[in-house]
């Protein structure tokens, strides 16, 4: 037998008879759904025990969805009509519970994919997982899907003298709720829609929060005039060029919510949504947090030099005691660590083409288009067409054509 099979049939091994989908988040369900209807088997592979693990395992209580809920929606199944226009972490999880069991689609929950490599040989995707248990599955396939997402890892930065510092020191995926923080002087070092809304509901709870503004940052009202800013934005974006939507939202911007500058919260030079294109950097939409900052409840602070035993110098020379550190610090794509490719994806994990779905040998990417939820459905509805389209004709019509295609008709 020829080496190349012997190495990839070694140990436990499952053919597929069709695309095996890395992430059971939004992402990796819109794909799945897809597929259902156009009768294409497929499996999903979670790390997590549950589908969604972003909004069920790594979301503070209060979340909800930063943009009305017609944008907010996976393909062929809308949101319920009782749900608000900006509904809850929990009506989102409660949502992809039901968008699975509509579709039947059931993910293979905690196996962890620790490698996956096409095979030009054979023409096949070789995925190996590790189970809770520590056995390891290989997946043969004849396409892969990346829906891991853009958020698979949190960003943990270095500080000088944190391990010193001697209280609580975590990252916002691990934040649920203030209850525990009153009366607390409580760090929050990031000043995205996380860092923004952390410290907002730390003040609810009477909480004393100091939020580290490193960078720039662009803050909008969620909604102008009683219309989603989001909302506004697509519809001028069909009419005029990026550059003039930027200019009328900062303007907008600036009559609502004043000059924020003069707070702290430097601008970038770049306007929001070029800024979101070219660089991925989403804008904050304030929901209450810039009036807490105001008022002087949520203090803002410049970059951090070091920390000491219960407390932290700024690059100012400023010295504040404090309780408690929240990182706010974002995540990450975690694609590098595990597909062994370097044609389709970036170094950070992204595809390099900025709307880049679809790659050679048969892989694919949803979820990675920096556009949200709306986004990766769109590239969900079309990467299950084209592998539908392929595997209708390759697979099922010329499957006598090819004995490596005879072999990925073994279904799982």
């Amino acid at each position: 037998m020829d080496p190349t099979f012997d190495d990839l049939f070694s140990g436990r091994c499952i053919l597929v008879n069709g695309p095996v989908i890395v992430g059971a988040g939004p992402s990796g369900l819109s794909v799945g759904a897809g597929l259902k209807q156009q009768g294409v088997p497929f499996v999903i592979l979670e790390r997590a025990s549950c589908i969604g693990s972003l909004w069920q395992n790594r979301t503070y209580d209060r979340l909800k969805l930063h943009l009305p809920k017609q944008f907010c929606e996976l393909p062929f199944h809308p949101f319920p009509e009782n749900f608000p226009e900006y509904p809850t972490k929990h009506q989102f999880i409660d949502y992809l519970e039901s968008y699975a069991r509509k579709f039947e689609i059931n993910p293979r929950f905690n196996e962890s994919v620790q490698s996956a490599k096409f095979d030009e040989t054979c023409g096949l995707w070789r995925v190996m997982t590790l189970k809770n248990d520590g056995s390891t599955i290989d997946y043969i396939c004849r396409w892969i899907v990346v829906a891991s997402g853009e958020n698979a890892e949190k960003i943990v930065p270095e500080f000088e003298g944190l391990q010193e510092f001697g209280g609580s020191v975590f990252h916002a995926c691990d934040y649920k709720t203030g209850e525990a923080y009153q009366g607390k002087n409580v760090l929050v070092v990031g000043c995205g829609n996380s860092g923004m809304e952390v410290s907002l509901d730390l003040c609810h709870h009477n909480a004393l929060p100091s939020m580290v503004v490193r960078s720039s940052v662009h803050v909008l009202p969620r909604e102008i005039f009683g219309k989603s800013t989001f909302e506004l934005s697509v519809k001028l974006m069909k009419w005029l060029p990026i550059w003039v939507v930027d200019k009328t939202l900062l303007a907008a911007a600036r009559l609502m919510l004043g000059n924020v500058e003069k707070y702290g919260l430097k601008r970038p030079s770049t306007g929001p949504l070029q800024l979101k294109n070219t660089q991925g950097k989403t804008p904050v939409l304030d929901i209450g947090a810039l009036k807490k900052i105001r008022s002087g409840k949520i203090k803002i602070l410049p970059g951090i030099n070091k920390f000491s035993s219960g407390k932290v110098e700024l690059v100012n020379g400023q010295i504040l005691e404090i309780d408690s550190v929240i990182l706010a610090t974002g995540y990450c794509s975690n694609v590098p660590t595990w597909l062994k490719e370097n044609e389709f994806f970036s170094r950070d994990g992204f595809p390099k083409s900025p709307n880049g779905w679809k790659g050679k040998s048969g892989i694919y990417a949803v979820g990675f288009s920096r556009r949200g939820l709306s986004g990766a459905s769109l590239d969900a509805i079309r990467v299950a067409q084209d592998i539908s389209k392929i595997w209708k004709k390759e697979i099922v019509c010329n499957k006598s054509a090819n004995p490596i295609s005879n072999l990925c008709q073994t279904t799982l």
